[in-house]
C-alpha cells in the first residue's frame, strides 16, 4: 500500500515527534549496521510512549507493519515499507540511589545509563559496548561486564511500559501482564514495543579489567591457557577471549598491525589484588602485545574490550555450549582466516533462574562461541555458509543459537533453537495473543503456532 503525504497527516497531527515520508528518512536510519538497512513507507521519531501508542494504532489501521531502532547495532533484517519507530528521542534516564533503580527510556544507550549511575556509586548490568541500545541489548538475555557475578541484565528487569500491537499501553510487571513480562525478559522484541524499563543497579563504582594481547602466530597456547584457567575462577571473574584479523594498513596500531591477535577482555568485580592474582596465570601464557589491565572506574568499562565504534557491515552468528575442549577454541582460531573469534565464558550467576522467571535460554550453557566478519560487498549467504561450517565441529556441545550474537535472518527452527522447546512454544503462543495480526516486524521472529484469520482475532 502507497503511503502519501496525505495519509501521514493524521498521525503527524497527534504526536509530540516528527513525522516524515520514508523517502526523506536521513541517510544515518541505518544505524551502527550498515547492511540491509530500513526503507520504510513512513518514520515517527518518537518522543513518549503516547506518540509509539499511536503510531503503531496508525500502523494497524493501515496495513502496516512496524519496526524499532534505536542505535541498530543488532538488526538483521529490513523493513520494507511500513512504519519504523526512531526512540532515539526517548532517552533521559532517571536514577533512583535509594532503591538502586533506574528508569531507561528506549532511546538511551548503556552510555546514558552509566553517566547517571555512576554519582551514587551504582552501574547498570552493561555490555562490551556502551553505546548499544539498553532495552534491545536487555529484551535478548544481555551478557555484560558483570553477568557471572549477577547474571544477565533481563534478570534485573522489576517494570517495562510497553505499548502492544492494538496500541495499548500496558505497565507489564509480575502481577500485570505476567506473561509478557516473562516473554519480554530474554525472549526479544516480539511481542510489543517497548518504551521503557525499571532495572536494578548494581553497588558498583569500580572494576578491575582491561585485556591482554597477544599474536596467535607466536603464542597459539594462549587461547588453550584462558579456556583451562575459566575452570577455577570465581563468580566475581568474567571474561572473553576474542581473536581479532589486524589489517596490514597505516592507520593501524604498529603493535598489532597485520596480526591476528589474540585478546583477553577482563573484568573482575573485586579489588584490585585479588584481581591481580587471579590473572597472574595469563600473563605468562605469552607473549604480550598490551597489557591494559588496571582499576577502572565503571564509566570507563568501555576500555575492557576497547570495541571499535563506528558504523559497519557485518554478519555473525553465535552458539551456546556446554562445554569446550581446552583445544577447540585454538583449533577453531586456526580456520577462521578473516573471521573474527569471540567466545564469552558464561556459569555463575547466569546459570541461576532468577526470582521471577523469565524466558532467557539455555542457562546451563559454559561458553558463548561466535564468529563475525565485516562486509563491504559481497555476498552475505556465503559468508553465513562460512560461519555455519566453522562453528560445526562445536555441535555436540552445542544448545542452541545466542540471538544477541547472532546478525543475519534466520530460519525458524534456528529461532526455536534459543530456548528450550517448551519455551519456544509458550512464546509463540504469546506472540500470537499480543499481535495476532503480525503488526510488530521483529528482529528474530519467534514462530506462532498457526496463521489466524480474522476470525480468530476476532475472539481474542
Amino acid at each position: 500500500m502507497e503511503i502519501t503525504e496525505t495519509d501521514i497527516q493524521p498521525l503527524d497531527q497527534y504526536v509530540d515527534g516528527t513525522v516524515y515520508s520514508g523517502i526523506q528518512d536521513p541517510e544515518d536510519r541505518a544505524g551502527a549496521q550498515l547492511l540491509a538497512p530500513h526503507h520504510p513507507a513512513v518514520v515517527l521519531e518518537a518522543s513518549s510512549a503516547e506518540d509509539v501508542s499511536r503510531a503503531v494504532a496508525f500502523a494497524a489501521d493501515h496495513g502496516m507493519q512496524v519496526a524499532v531502532q534505536a542505535t541498530g547495532h543488532g538488526r538483521t533484517r529490513a523493513l520494507d515499507g511500513g512504519l519504523l519507530i526512531d526512540t532515539r528521542r526517548m532517552r533521559e534516564v532517571r536514577v533512583d540511589a535509594a532503591t538502586r533503580r533506574a528508569w531507561v527510556p528506549a532511546g538511551a544507550t548503556w552510555q546514558h545509563v552509566i553517566e547517571q549511575a555512576a554519582p551514587h556509586g551504582l552501574a547498570p548490568l552493561s555490555g562490551s559496548l556502551p553505546t548499544v541500545g539498553a532495552v534491545a541489548y536487555t529484551l535478548g538475555g544481555g551478557i555484560g561486564l558483570l553477568a557471572r557475578r549477577y547474571g544477565y541484565s533481563a534478570d534485573h528487569v522489576t517494570r517495562f511500559e510497553a505499548v502492544t500491537a492494538d496500541g495499548k499501553i500496558r505497565q507489564v510487571t509480575p502481577e500485570d501482564e505476567p506473561d509478557l513480562f516473562w516473554a519480554l525478559r530474554g525472549g526479544g522484541g516480539n511481542f510489543a514495543v517497548v518504551t521503557g524499563m525499571e532495572i536494578d543497579l548494581m553497588p558498583v563504582a569500580e572494576l578491575y579489567g582491561g585485556n591482554l594481547m597477544f599474536d596467535l602466530a607466536k603464542s597459539p597456547e594462549v587461547l588453550t591457557a584462558w579456556t583451562e584457567w575459566t575452570r577455577s575462577v570465581p563468580e566475581a571473574m568474567t571474561s572473553a577471549a576474542v581473536v581479532i584479523p589486524f589489517p596490514d594498513l597505516p592507520m593501524i596500531s604498529a603493535d598489532v598491525r597485520g596480526r591476528r591477535v589474540v585478546q583477553l577482555q577482563v573484568s573482575f568485580a573485586g579489588a584490585e589484588e585479588e584481581g591481580r592474582r587471579l590473572v597472574e596465570p595469563l600473563l605468562h601464557a605469552g607473549s604480550q602485545l598490551r597489557n591494559t589491565l588496571r582499576t577502572l572506574p565503571y564509566t570507563q568499562s568501555g576500555a575492557v574490550s576497547d570495541e571499535p565504534d563506528r558504523p559497519a557491515g557485518y554478519r555473525g552468528k553465535g552458539v551456546l555450549v556446554d562445554d569446550l575442549d581446552p583445544h577447540s577454541v585454538t583449533e577453531l582460531a586456526h580456520r577462521a582466516g578473516g573471521c573474527t573469534v569471540g567466545v564469552r565464558h558464561l556459569g555463575g550467576a547466569l546459570a541461576r533462574t532468577p526470582n521471577v522467571p523469565n524466558a532467557v535460554g539455555h542457562r546451563s550453557a559454559q561458553f558463548a562461541v561466535g564468529v563475525l566478519s565485516l562486509l563491504h560487498d559481497g555476498d552475505p549467504s556465503e559468508v553465513s555458509q562460512v560461519h555455519d561450517d566453522l562453528l560445526a565441529p562445536f555441535a555436540p556441545h552445542t544448545l542452541g543459537l545466542s540471538l544477541n550474537f547472532t546478525f543475519g535472518p534466520l530460519e525458524p527452527d534456528q529461532v526455536r533453537s534459543a530456548f528450550t522447546p517448551a519455551d519456544a512454544d509458550r512464546l509463540g503462543e504469546i506472540t500470537a495473543r499480543y499481535d495476532p495480526r503480525g503488526v510488530l516486524y521483529a528482529n528474530h521472529p519467534i514462530p506462532t503456532p498457526a496463521p489466524l484469520n480474522d476470525s480468530d482475532v476476532d475472539r481474542i
